[in-house]
């Protein structure tokens, strides 16, 4: 196994042990027609720049909730080569699939591109045989991974490193390769890093809006020093919980991001997603059942709303409504509720309230809105 890699095993073993450890199982709902399924595709190993074994991702990943990862090692970069000496670029997948047999989480085969911008990295998935791109000018790499049926993704476009302005941009390459569809998504959140000209970049060009932990340290250390309390994931919508569903669901485009407390996609798969994740009832009009007679009957409606996600709401009243117990924003917790008071002014057997879902973008500064007809149980 090597010095290094024996040593990090012991190390990563203890913090897994940890009871600290970890945050509990991501929690979405499933949309009308789809599962969702929680998905982390850019994820190292020592078998590149990573400081974790396979089996351990696979461990983070089922603590987590996840339901697929893949493991993208760097093809052009390795420096643990000479203490975890490997021949197979496959290898790191071999080992993480077999520990993740039979245990309900799917692991793809996957590797990142390691190039200088123009294109910078880019990530491949549902690889035959990673070892396949070693070799040849970006174009012909991709065009290799092509011929696997592989799905790519243009990595951290805005990153610091190759784009100092930190503003995402399509080159000559870009458009040469997406002429002849050789990626077909982009990252708009790479660890705690935001993009909104990536977000434009993938609505103008059709790309899968993806976001990734893009992970190298055990992430127990790494959350737990972070700003964010969770790794960003991408939420597929996808038929059933197979990979070849997996792969079909890329590449239709349906995918949400989930980053810190913030929900990313396009319009036509956020707004199921948060209709899904919000309900609302009313309990009736204030004091509709009381039999105190100085408590008038009043034509203000009581509401419940419900949060079943671990996404904490921040919903903006755009309705012609007036709340009378809640300013105009205010914050549905996650996994909890809140309990409005509309003031709706006449007696109805059914109220319509849009609300603007402030933490939830669907192109650079535009909100998705939900409406809901709550019945008021008058006829």
């Amino acid at each position: 196994m090597g010095r290094l890699a024996g040593i990090l095993a012991v190390v990563v073993a203890t913090v897994l042990a940890c009871p600290i450890y970890g945050n509990p199982p991501i929690a979405f709902p499933d949309i009308p027609g789809y599962r969702t399924l929680k998905c982390d595709f850019h994820i190292h190993t020592v078998f590149s720049d990573g400081t974790v074994w396979p089996n351990i991702r696979v461990e983070e990943a089922l603590r987590e909730g996840l339901d697929a990862i893949a493991l993208t090692d760097h093809i052009e970069w390795t420096p643990h080569r000479s203490d975890v000496p490997f021949p197979d670029q496959n290898r790191a997948y071999a080992i993480a699939a077999a520990e993740a047999r039979d245990r309900g989480l799917i692991v793809l085969n996957g590797a990142e591109i390691t190039r200088d911008m123009p294109p910078g990295h880019l990530n491949a998935l549902f690889l035959q045989d990673a070892n396949l791109l070693k070799k040849g000018d970006v174009t012909e790499v991709l065009r290799e991974a092509a011929k696997q049926g592989a799905f790519v993704i243009w990595n951290h476009p805005s990153w610091l490193r190759q784009t100092p302005d930190g503003v995402a941009r399509v080159t000559p390459l870009h458009e040469q390769l997406l002429k002849e569809n050789l990626f077909q998504g982009i990252e708009v959140v790479n660890q705690n890093e935001y993009s909104d000209e990536a977000l434009q970049i993938a609505l103008d060009r059709k790309l899968a809006i993806i976001g990734s932990s893009d992970i190298h340290a055990p992430m127990a250390f790494y959350y737990s020093l972070a700003e964010a309390e969770h790794r960003p994931v991408t939420l597929v919508f996808a038929q059933v919980k197979t990979e070849v569903s997996l792969k079909e669901a890329l590449r239709q485009r349906r995918t949400v991001v989930w980053w810190k407390n913030s929900l990313i996609g396009r319009d036509e798969w956020l707004v199921p997603l948060l209709t899904a994740s919000i309900t609302a009832k009313s309990d009736g009009y204030v004091w509709e059942n009381s039999t105190l007679s100085y408590e008038p009957k009043t034509t203000t409606l009581n509401v419940e709303l419900q949060n079943s996600t671990d996404a904490g709401f921040v919903l903006h009243n755009i309705s012609r409504y007036r709340l009378h117990n809640q300013t105009d924003v205010f914050i549905l917790p996650a996994h909890g509720s809140i309990h409005l008071q509309i003031n709706v002014r006449e007696k109805l057997p059914s109220v319509t309230v849009p609300f603007e879902v402030m933490n939830a973008i669907v192109a650079p500064a535009v909100h998705p809105v939900v409406a809901f007809n709550i019945a008021t149980g008058l006829k």
